[in-house]
């Protein structure tokens, strides 16, 4: 379902709609014909009122000269008709979804890095870098909040920016998910085979195995409902909250008490850690806002802005959540309140433990986890298995994440696509899930074990993997112009979920997420998935333009 059938302005339903409750005469798959055609008419509809791009809905003209923000929030219930999805998630699951969504597994095993990178003054980059992402989530929040039927953001960049730019972003992004996924995949297999061999049991001849076994498991609750992958995600993220609360936990009392420990040997580094004390002093000595240079510094602003890629996940749920208008606004204004207690309050409680000094790469360029390093030094000895568990719980639950958005996005795309083939796709089951989107979107992340298998595939699937976090960086700054032009539009609604000084708001996240990819091409590490983002959007983009160009010229000579 495209925004160009909810675009009414008053609320009007499209004659003859169908109900979004799935009758018990219907089969198992139902076709989404209706949205097809509608999605097809507003192509016709958009020669004739750029502002009333619609799609058998009654839009309200717009008289001339007349300010935008006169518009008022047509209910949930008659933009829902039809969306055949189910409304399975709670309140108390697109909490914990935000939450998952925010804490991913480079804060567990990546944060050691970012530390060594900049001392203490990283603290500041993950909340400078938060503050920008919660712009970016109040963006979204505020078109959701206008359309709460539509299943992805994307389809504000198709409604705001021009179908051009929106098949670019919808295909875009869901390879960008395809690929992260077939990463993430990969990682869960290497988490669990460290995890057993903390045992002295050794699986890692098993990995594809383990890899086939995850990825079936976690596309089955994808398909037995909605309701089952929220309480998954709870779950996954209840398991998260609670390791870093104990860590948090552990360092306070380790500070109170003053406690120090001895000099021990950290699993997954290479030496032994010296001893030391607990203590905030171990802030302080020896502080330089940019110890490693002011290159290292700017370096650091990807690193934690790719720690919180896909926080805009949430914004994907808000179709399938019951009382999406309470319940989004909630979400997304509790992340800066979880930007501060799981990366700031995380990020203090370990640089009060270990020195910050203490962080050094080990041979292979790789950090050993901080978690591990903090609780090792309180006396846990089964520290690494641990976190490793956890770290198994993130990357899941990121993985069960990125199949239910996967899925949902290529459901999208089949249900705009002309292509009849596509169209097959553009169906919900009986259980109203995509179901074959999901599976189409799985056996895809299914392919990683067998590219791994060949050098020459898995080198040049490493490249693609990290072009596609480049390529993102895009699709954030277009959907920031889409809301700017939502804003200017007769579809705005000045009692929706508003975020502040919009004009000023907007304009900065955008330098931000610029400036973001700027620095990709500071490292030679990184320069060449910059090199590679930049020739998909010329090539993608510049393709997808010009054919929108071309066919709405046909169009428009043919209705002459």
């Amino acid at each position: 379902m495209t925004f160009s059938e909810h675009s009414d302005i008053a609320g009007g339903q499209t004659p003859g709609a169908t109900s979004g409750v799935t009758p018990s005469t219907t089969p198992d798959i139902t076709p989404a014909a209706e949205s097809r055609d509608a999605s097809r008419s507003a192509s016709v509809a958009s020669f004739s009122s750029v502002s009333s791009k619609t799609s058998g809905t009654s839009a309200a003209p717009r008289r001339p000269g007349a300010a935008p923000g006169r518009a008022t929030a047509a209910s949930v219930e008659s933009l829902d008709k039809n969306n055949q999805m189910e409304r399975g998630l709670t309140n108390r699951h697109v909490q914990f979804i935000a939450i998952g969504g925010t804490i991913g597994t480079g804060l567990f095993l990546g944060s050691g890095k970012s530390i060594a990178l900049t001392g203490p003054s990283i603290i500041l980059v993950y909340i400078a870098v938060g503050a920008i992402m919660f712009l970016l989530m109040r963006a979204i929040g505020e078109m959701m909040y206008r359309d709460p039927s539509q299943h992805t953001f994307i389809n504000f960049i198709d409604r705001y920016l021009g179908r051009g730019w929106g098949k670019f972003s919808g295909w875009s992004y869901w390879i960008v998910l395809v690929l992260i996924g077939m990463t993430e995949i990969t990682a869960v297999s290497t988490y669990f085979v460290t995890f057993f061999r903390t045992f002295g049991i050794e699986l890692g001849a098993w990995k594809w195995l383990i890899e086939l076994c995850f990825l079936a498991s976690l596309t089955t609750i994808n398909l037995i409902a909605v309701k089952a992958f929220g309480e998954a995600e709870f779950w996954f993220s209840m398991i998260k909250i609670t390791l870093i609360v104990a860590m948090i936990v552990t360092a306070i009392v380790m500070v109170v008490i003053g406690y120090h420990y001895p000099a021990v040997h950290i699993a997954g580094s290479d030496g032994v850690s010296p001893a030391g004390h607990a203590g905030f002093d171990n802030l302080w000595n020896g502080f330089s806002f940019a110890p490693n240079g002011w290159m290292a510094f700017l370096m650091s602003f990807q690193m934690v802005f790719f720690a919180y890629e896909m926080i805009e996940f949430v914004g994907v749920t808000v179709s399938e959540t019951q009382n999406p208008r309470k319940v989004l606004p909630k979400a997304i204004n509790e992340i800066i309140m979880r930007v501060l207690i799981f990366y700031v309050g995380a990020l203090v409680a370990i640089m009060v433990i270990v020195p910050w000094r203490s962080f050094k790469p080990n041979a292979d360029g790789s950090f050993a986890s901080p978690f591990i390093m903090v609780f090792r030094y309180a006396g846990l000895d089964w520290a690494a298995a641990l976190v490793f568990f956890v770290v198994i719980t993130a990357a899941s639950s990121a993985l069960n994440s990125l199949l239910y958005s996967a899925g949902r996005h290529l459901y999208q795309l089949a249900v705009d696509s002309p292509s009849p083939q596509l169209n097959k796709l553009g169906v919900v089951s009986s259980r109203r899930v995509p179901a074959r989107a999901i599976l189409v979107s799985a056996a895809l992340i299914l392919l990683s074990p067998i590219i791994n298998a060949f050098p020459k595939m898995s080198s040049a699937f490493v490249l693609f993997a990290s072009a596609s976090s480049a390529v993102i960086i895009f699709i954030y700054i277009l959907t920031m112009i889409a809301h700017e032009r939502y804003r200017r539009s007769p579809d705005f609604i000045a009692d929706g979920f508003l975020m502040p000084a919009y004009r000023f708001t907007d304009a900065l996240a955008i330098a931000f997420f610029v400036f973001v990819y700027v620095t990709l091409f500071l490292a030679a590490d990184t320069r060449g998935p910059a090199v590679a983002g930049l020739v998909w959007l010329l090539v993608f983009g510049g393709y997808c333009l010009l054919h929108e160009r071309y066919q709405n010229r046909d169009l428009e000579q043919a209705l002459q």
